[in-house]
């Protein structure tokens, strides 16, 4: 079963030692991050967020917010403009080459910067180099699909990186978006040498997610009834709520830490039974599992992590993406909240939006599709469904 780089994460062992530098959104139940309720924040920071109004931007708003930081957001002030009327807002673009580009930047100055739209290297050097002199840190939010050998378990922060023919293509598609995250990871890295703090999250979850790919998982188990579950429930998974790596971030930020991360979760490990099975017991209904190996999926053409969200085979070409290696990430402070209550907020979230949205999942089997599916299973097994 084939994934594509991009569809596997966007829509995400030698670990060294951590270098240090020297020493309002839809309401969201819950805590902003899984901070270590023992970790005093620093000093206040003046930090500058690149974009911040779509789902992992305002978790970070909310979490340095509560831990006394001072926030700039530049961004094209398109997506969500009513957000967070209190804080600091400059528009331009991300491209130095369309209207009036970065230069609303120009002269200011910042503790640190947090690039989480960054896709084309050209776009994070120019940002990268206009803010070097003028900021201490600069983060750039990244993705484990920039590495090279996909199925490789236990891919570490050392591993090599994926690479393209031709470096100066700029168009994000699924076989050059790995690559071009890579790339821009070196860009910032050559602008701000030894101040770089690159994020390597996998698959990011929570309240806020427009991709729903894993909404899906939440909704469905919820619902109950005989439940489509891929594989034979011993396939790892790995996901990262979009709080917690928020939380992970300024953490950091306020250590000035550098360097790369892997940052997904859970940090105790979590196969695809107990991650269904954890949301059965959270959304307390009675839905009964039915799992389906992977060769009858593939000959369903029912698709890994687009059709079933957040599932890899473990014996599939991309079966590295479950199994990210994080002791680093934990090592520099990574808190992951129990996932019912991932699954609860998501849930409360979801049930708000409009009632047109809620019917347009964007990930996942819809429930005609998910019957043929299981009613092929059911004939080729001889057995009698569940329901």
């Amino acid at each position: 079963m084939k994934l594509s780089r991009r569809g596997v994460i966007q829509a995400a062992a030698a670990l060294g030692a951590v270098q240090v530098l020297g020493c309002a959104a839809s309401p969201k139940a819950g805590p902003p991050g899984g901070d270590d309720p023992g970790e005093a924040p620093g000093r206040p920071l003046n930090l500058l967020i690149l974009g911040g109004t779509r789902f992992l931007g305002p978790a970070l708003v909310q979490v340095a917010q509560a831990r006394g930081h001072t926030l700039t957001l530049f961004n094209r002030g398109k997506s969500n403009p009513g957000l967070f009327p209190e804080v600091e807002k400059l528009q331009g673009d991300r491209d130095p080459d369309h209207g009036e580009g970065l230069k609303a930047l120009e002269g200011r100055k910042w503790d640190a910067v947090i690039d989480t739209s960054g896709y084309v290297p050209r776009i994070v050097k120019a940002s990268a180099e206009l803010l070097a002199p003028n900021v201490g840190q600069y983060v750039f939010v990244s993705s484990i699909s920039v590495y090279k050998e996909m199925a490789k378990a236990d891919l570490n922060e050392a591993d090599a990186v994926a690479t393209m023919p031709d470096e100066t293509k700029e168009e994000v598609d699924d076989l050059s978006y790995g690559p071009l995250k890579a790339l821009c990871e070196q860009a910032a890295e050559a602008a701000l040498p030894g101040r770089t703090l690159n994020i390597r999250p996998g698959l990011i979850v929570g309240p806020d997610d427009g991709s729903d790919r894993f909404t899906y998982w939440p909704l469905r188990v919820a619902k109950g009834g005989e439940v489509l579950a891929p594989g034979d429930g011993e396939d790892p998974v790995q996901l990262i709520d979009a709080r917690d790596l928020a939380a992970f971030i300024i953490r950091n930020v306020e250590r000035r830490t550098a360097g790369i991360f892997n940052v997904t979760g859970p940090v105790q490990p979590m196969k695809m039974k107990g991650m269904l099975e954890t949301l059965r017991e959270a959304t307390g209904s009675d839905a009964r599992f039915t799992w389906v190996d992977t060769a009858f999926l593939d000959q369903q053409k029912v698709a890994a992590f687009a059709d079933m969200p957040a599932w890899v085979p473990r014996t599939g070409p991309e079966r590295g993406v479950g199994n990210v290696r994080i002791a680093k990430a934990v090592q520099a402070g990574l808190v992951t909240r129990p996932l019912a209550d991932t699954a609860r907020d998501t849930l409360a979230w979801f049930q708000g939006l409009p009632p047109d949205r809620q019917e347009k999942l964007r990930s996942g089997l819809s429930a005609e599709r998910e019957k043929e599916v299981l009613a092929a299973w059911h004939q080729a097994k001889g057995t009698a469904r569940a329901d």
